[in-house]
Parts: C-alpha cells; sequence; structure tokens
C-alpha cells in the first residue's frame, strides 16, 4: 500500500495534506476499534460452546452480561460507518429564543447547559463565540464551538426547533407554559472551502460593529470588537464577540456563515433542507419542533422525527443525549440507504 504522505509534493498543500492525515487516523482507529469488537464476539462465541458441550450455566450467564456492553460497542461502530467524512468537523452550534420573551430566552439558556454538558460527557472542548443576556432572565442568543471527533456529524441531529412545556417559574399564577427556541448545527470549515467551493463575496455581507456583551463594571469592553455580519442573499445573520479583536471576530463570523451555507446545499442535496432554523427570518414556533420536553403535567422528551422517548426528562437537561442523537443518525443513514436501492431499482 502506497504511503501517500511519502510522494512527491504531499506537503505543498499544507491543509489538503492535514486533512488526509486526519481522515487516516480516523480510518485506522476505526479499523482498530472493529478488530477489538470482532475479537471479542468471537471469545464469547467460542465460550459458549465450550458452556453447551459442557452444560455450564455459569459461563453461560456470565456471557449474558456481557451482551448488551457488546451491543454499544456494535452500536457506536455502527454509527461510525454511517458518518461522511465531513462529519469529522468541529461544529458550530447557534441557539435562539422563539416568540416569548423570558419564557423563551430561559428555555434557550437551559439548552445551552445541555449542550455543554454533552460536550463535557463524551470530552469535547467547548468555546463560546458570543452569549447576550436576556433582559429579566436567559439569553437572547449564543454561540460556541464543540471541538472533538465527529462534533459535527453528532450534532446536527439537533438542527430545529425545540419545544418545552412547564409550568412557569415567571408565572405568578404558576400556570402552564410552552416555550421555543431554535438550534442550528454547521460545521466549522476552518478556512477550507467545501467540495463545490463556498465563497462569500464582499458585496453579499451586511457587516455592522458593536461592544461586546459583558457584566460590566472595569473589565466592560469598551471597544466595539464584536461584530454582526449577515450574507444579503440568505439572510443567515451571525453574530460574533469571543475576540477581543474585530479583525478576529469578522473571521469567526466568516466561518459561521460559511458553515451555514454548506448546510445548506447539504441540506439541499438531501432535498430536506428547511431554512427555518437557519434564517433569523424564521418563526420559531409551534408545528416546527424536532422535540418536545414535557415536564408538567409528566415528565417526558420526546423525539418528533424518530418517535423516540425517554422519561427521565432531567437526565436529558443534563446532557444525556445520546439515545436521541443515535437513533436520528440511524434513521437518517437507513433512509439514504432505502432511496440508493429504490434508485438503483429504477436505474437511476
Amino acid at each position: 500500500m502506497t504511503n501517500l504522505s511519502l510522494a512527491e509534493g504531499f506537503w505543498d498543500d499544507q491543509q489538503r495534506a492535514q486533512k488526509l492525515i486526519r481522515e487516516r487516523a480516523s480510518s485506522e482507529e476505526t479499523l482498530k476499534e472493529f478488530e477489538r469488537v470482532d475479537r471479542e464476539v468471537r471469545d464469547l462465541l467460542e465460550f459458549l460452546e465450550l458452556a453447551a458441550s459442557e452444560n455450564d450455566e455459569g459461563v453461560i450467564a456470565d456471557v449474558a452480561e456481557q451482551l448488551p456492553a457488546l451491543e454499544a460497542e456494535v452500536r457506536t461502530l455502527e454509527l461510525k460507518r454511517m458518518l461522511a467524512p465531513e462529519d469529522d468537523t468541529d461544529a458550530i452550534v447557534t441557539i435562539n429564543p422563539g416568540a416569548g420573551g423570558t419564557e423563551a430566552q430561559d428555555w434557550a439558556e437551559i439548552l445551552l447547559r445541555m449542550y455543554l454538558r454533552w460536550c463535557e460527557r463524551r470530552g469535547f472542548k467547548t468555546e463560546l463565540l458570543s452569549k447576550q443576556p436576556g433582559d429579566e432572565a436567559g439569553i437572547k442568543d449564543a454561540t460556541f464551538v464543540a471541538r472533538g471527533p465527529n462534533a459535527y456529524g453528532y450534532l446536527r441531529a439537533e438542527n430545529g426547533v425545540h419545544r418545552l412545556i412547564r409550568i412557569s417559574p415567571f408565572d405568578a399564577n404558576r400556570r402552564r407554559h410552552t416555550s421555543f427556541a431554535g438550534v442550528s448545527v454547521v460545521p466549522d470549515l476552518g478556512d477550507e472551502l467545501s467540495e463545490g467551493e463556498i465563497e462569500i463575496k464582499d458585496e453579499d455581507l451586511e457587516v455592522s460593529t458593536m461592544r461586546s456583551g459583558g457584566a460590566g463594571g472595569q473589565h466592560v469592553n469598551r471597544t466595539e470588537s464584536a461584530v454582526r455580519m449577515k450574507h444579503i442573499p440568505t439572510g443567515f445573520t451571525v453574530r460574533c464577540e469571543a475576540e477581543r479583536s474585530q479583525h478576529q471576530n469578522r473571521e469567526t463570523a466568516l466561518k459561521m456563515l460559511r458553515g451555514l451555507l454548506f448546510e445548506k446545499a447539504r441540506r439541499e442535496k438531501e432535498e430536506a433542507f428547511e431554512e427555518a432554523f437557519l434564517s433569523d427570518r424564521a418563526d420559531i414556533a409551534f408545528g416546527s419542533q424536532v422535540r418536545t420536553y414535557t415536564l408538567q403535567p409528566y415528565t417526558m422528551v420526546k423525539d418528533e422525527r424518530t418517535d423516540h422517548k425517554i422519561t427521565n426528562a432531567d437526565a436529558v437537561l443534563d446532557g444525556e443525549l445520546d439515545d436521541f442523537i443515535e437513533t436520528y443518525l440511524l434513521m437518517n443513514a437507513e433512509k439514504k440507504q432505502q432511496k440508493t436501492k429504490a434508485n438503483k431499482a429504477r436505474g437511476d
């Protein structure tokens, strides 16, 4: 097998070379995991055959105890097989409250905490790019980067409108309220252009600057370093205030816009693009939710796309999202396989 890294001219294009090296490392890791799981399956089969021949119920019980963990490992490998090469990038996550003032803004902040906890559980690093506090509680919007293997591939399952039903902590009459928040997940493409060369022209941008948010006092940012950028053709709007430098915030905002355009193109290619959660012109409201979090009169979290349900809502809001993410990605992969088979049957 030829080692491309030793080929003449391989390192002339540093970005392409590093991308190929990352893909190779990821493939090698997946292959090692597959070989390890394959060995475990073979060992368990040998134990079962031995137990059957000697009628040893104790060994059979031991094998049965190991099956759930093995099943989880196989499921993880299956998910990795379903992920595309472009899924192995960092993710840029933006959360916006829907209509409803303080209620929706508080819900948006709860979602922000949920995703940061999920990232922590998976060992992903996070960086907050912007966060605008709400008028009384919660947030008006927030954007962060999740850095880790296949961060975008997993988190893109969270794209859409999230609905909360609860007894409002802001209602003196303790009435039940419904709140909405939109979650947008796009890949952090870095400085690379994706396939099809997503280009952002200067004349298509509307850029404004402002002071970064904060608690104020002696540490308040007195310079207009925060950047708000609107892509006029699509209406996509992003904001970045993570850096002290306006130039750095502008570069990060461009990355965020490039990711939005990449996500738009991907969804159009899949014939499933919904602009509702990507554009700030959209309506984040009833009927468009991808997941419902019910805290009253009972507790349940239900994914409206897969019908997957979990009654322990507190655990989900504390970042236990793997079951929802995995179920959605596997469903998506099955749909793609069915579509491919149907196209082949038609001779497309």
